[in-house]
């Protein structure tokens, strides 16, 4: 009787619904923390948002950056929670021991051909790379079964490896492209910030009928907040970004080292 493997990912994310919900929530709390904790009226000289903000007051400054400022708290919230949906996922995705520790394994019982126990081994650690490994096995112990040649195993379990891979590989994935975008959506918007902050600054400068140095240089630090808070929000999604795709390429590596363990195991019990 074959054995068959249930082909189901391991871990999952946001659909592409609930991210953009997730995405547009983010910038409505964006909004909030912009409107009602950084234009709190303790943060201006005589409590007034539309004055001048205490001296040395960064949220104060940080609101007189303009609408904005609101728009980037939300990309920096929105780079927070995806970095957080995407460390459980990924997480869950490793299984529930060290995945090192269990290729390792899998590898030692393969190579004394004790195949059950290595499937008995992949239910119990779970996630994405048992997935794909249990169903290298399984498919190993068919090959085994109907007596292939090693060049027929090889390609038939190579085939299986490749299958499971692609049903696990998209969901660990899956919103990346969402920090990789912020990288750069949040240092543009930051200087869009700036660009228009420095415009406002210049225009009021010039219909003031003298030059103040005074208003200008905190006209220019207004505008700085932008760019301060974009490249915050950019340096941020790029660290996460890395992180994740580095933690992702050694998934795939141990799954390619253990399919080569698979592979070869037939070849050696085979000659």
């Amino acid at each position: 009787m074959t054995q068959t493997v249930e082909k189901n990912p391991s871990s999952s994310g946001l659909s592409n619904i609930a991210a953009a919900l997730t995405i547009l929530i983010c910038l409505v709390v964006g909004y909030v923390i912009w409107d009602f904790v950084l234009g709190a009226s303790s943060n201006f000289m005589n409590g007034d948002p539309n004055g001048d903000p205490l001296p040395g007051n960064l949220m104060g400054m940080m609101y007189k950056g303009g609408f904005v400022i609101a728009i980037l708290i939300g990309l920096l919230t929105t780079t927070v929670v995806f970095a957080i949906e995407r460390f459980f996922v990924i997480s869950k995705a490793s299984g529930t021991g060290d995945a090192k520790a269990y290729v390792a394994k899998v590898q030692s019982l393969v190579n004394a051909n004790q195949i059950d126990e290595a499937i008995e081994l992949s239910d119990t650690q779970k996630g994405s790379v048992a997935n794909v490994v249990k169903a290298a096995l399984i498919k190993l112990k068919e090959v085994k079964r109907e007596g292939f040649d090693a060049d027929k195993a090889t390609e038939t379990i190579q085939k299986e490896i490749e299958e499971a891979t692609v049903l696990e590989m998209p969901m660990l994935e899956k919103n990346m492209i969402i920090l990789a975008t912020l990288v750069s959506i949040g240092t543009l918007v930051g200087l869009l910030g700036t660009v228009t902050g420095m415009i406002k600054a210049f225009s009021a400068l010039s219909t003031a009928g003298s030059p103040d140095s005074s208003a200008l240089a905190t006209g220019i630090s207004e505008a700085l907040m932008c760019t301060a808070t974009g490249i915050g929000t950019s340096t941020l999604a790029i660290v996460f970004y890395n992180v994740f795709t580095t933690k992702i390429d050694k998934l795939t590596h141990f799954i390619d080292e253990a399919g080569f363990a698979i592979t070869q195991s037939y070849r050696r019990h085979n000659k």
